[in-house]
């Protein structure tokens, strides 16, 4: 089957074009995604509660767990599918999708299974003590021991249909479950509603995953028969080839979201030395910095399929545009977002909390972080190049070299020369080494394609 009207985004329409008609959905629905993550600290936080706050941000490293799935096998699986479009190949295309589908499925069961098992040691591990213990497992009931299989679904789905250029389809899959959320979120923690408090933002969280797959399982059926997305059983098969394209670019991308859970479980027990105040403030700053953070990446996740294609079709010429465009649009609005946080910090981080404290606390952890975003941007788009191309040891590499290498002993180096406020500097040490080298890797990488070319 080859469809016309793909065929032109990705080889005929001009690039400009192009990457923001896969790039503007896929970072709006990233956008929403922040939102919903921000709605349930805003709402969280207007309980006043900092063990409330804090249990939400304790629970982050769990959650962000997923993504080691939803990479492994959403990354990968997309990538496999968009070379494979690009070769004209099929049948590596379907095959490509069911593994990456069932394999997600199997994981998620896997993954609430384990931490329901496990849950106290796990809950000790994250930083929890006797004050928010309570209030942290409350919440992660819901989000994983019930909720690990749709919350990972519905992302790994979105990339498979991301894969085939259905980039709005994928976008509004995703932003289905998040403004549920938004709406449900108020409902479920505030006490006018059923007041759960951090639980009833994980229960609205459950509920807007579950929506969201529906979306997504009732789009195949409609498209059937006009779509690469496969996840009928009989094309889950164990084939070595399918499994090892998949694994060679989600392994490491799945290595790169563990090691982002390590970091940031390491930064909140070095915060939760402090109380409960600076766990809520650091978690505050962190939700706030996820905007452009997700800008980053939804636009380097956008382009992929667009890089994997041209990629695998040997149009260097138009991959490389694809790239150069990207990048121009990702740093100028990640400038002017850093400075917009730099200068008025203190007025966001009291939108969410109005206690002096944390206001104290949050406003010089928002000025640290948002320095490293426009590093972060040249970072994520050459990471997102690598994987789109089936470059996973480069990949890899960055990812040891952010979190093991650089981000980790910076955080103990920072603590101890400032105490507290030196965390929030880690990441732009990382980030200025990383994206030195990005920009090197990447020009390598091109020259050795005009060579070739």
């Amino acid at each position: 089957m080859e469809d016309n009207k793909k065929v032109e985004l990705f080889e005929t329409m001009p690039v400009s074009k192009a990457v923001m008609t896969l790039a503007v959905p896929t970072v709006i629905s990233s956008l929403v995604m922040v939102i919903y993550n921000l709605a349930d600290t805003y709402f969280v936080g207007m309980l006043n509660d900092p063990i409330q706050n804090a249990a939400v941000t304790l629970a982050a490293p769990v959650i962000l767990a997923f993504n080691a799935v939803n990479n492994l096998f959403g990354v990968g699986s997309s990538s496999m599918m968009s070379r494979g479009l690009g070769r004209k190949d099929y049948d590596t295309v379907y095959r490509s999708s069911a593994t990456g589908f069932y394999c997600a499925l199997i994981c998620g069961l896997l993954f609430s299974a384990f931490y329901t098992g496990f849950q106290t040691p796990l809950l000790r591990l994250l930083g929890a003590g006797s004050d928010t213990a309570a209030a942290t497992s409350d919440y992660l009931k819901w989000t994983v021991s019930f909720g690990a299989t749709p919350a990972i679904l519905n992302v790994v789905m979105a990339y498979l249909v991301r894969a085939e250029g259905a980039s709005l389809h994928a976008s509004l899959g995703t932003m289905s479950g998040c403004l549920l959320n938004i709406v449900l979120d108020p409902c479920f923690i505030m006490p006018w509603g059923f007041g759960m408090g951090a639980a009833g933002a994980g229960l609205a969280t459950f509920l807007s995953n579950c929506v969201a797959c529906i979306y997504f399982f009732i789009l195949l059926f409609v498209k059937r028969g006009h779509t690469y997305v496969c996840i009928r059983p009989a094309m889950f098969r164990i084939k070595k080839s399918i499994l090892f394209g998949i694994f060679a670019v989600g392994i490491p991308a799945s290595i790169q979201n563990l090691l982002n859970v390590t970091g940031m479980t390491v930064l909140n027990n070095f915060t939760a030395s402090y109380g409960a105040s600076a766990v809520a403030a650091m978690g505050i700053s962190q939700k706030l910095n996820m905007v452009p953070f997700h800008v980053a990446l939804g636009l380097s996740q956008g382009i992929m399929p667009l890089v994997s294609y041209n990629y695998a079709s040997k149009n260097a010429a138009r991959m490389k545009q694809t790239v150069s465009f990207a990048m121009k649009i990702t740093l100028s609005f990640l400038i002017v977002v850093s400075l917009s946080y730099y200068f008025g910090a203190s007025g966001l981080i009291s939108l969410f909390m109005k206690d002096s404290e944390i206001v104290a606390y949050g406003t010089q952890f928002l000025r640290g972080l948002c320095l490293g975003n426009p590093f972060l941007c040249i970072d994520f788009l050459a990471v997102g190049v690598f994987q789109a191309c089936g470059l996973g040891k480069n990949s890899l590499a960055f990812a040891l070299l952010r979190k093991i290498v650089l981000e980790i002993p910076a955080l103990f180096l920072w603590n101890f020369l400032f105490p507290l406020y030196g965390l929030a500097y880690a990441q732009l040490t990382a980030e200025i080494i990383l994206a030195t080298a990005a920009a090197l890797v990447l020009y390598r990488l091109f020259k050795k394609l005009d060579k070739k070319g």
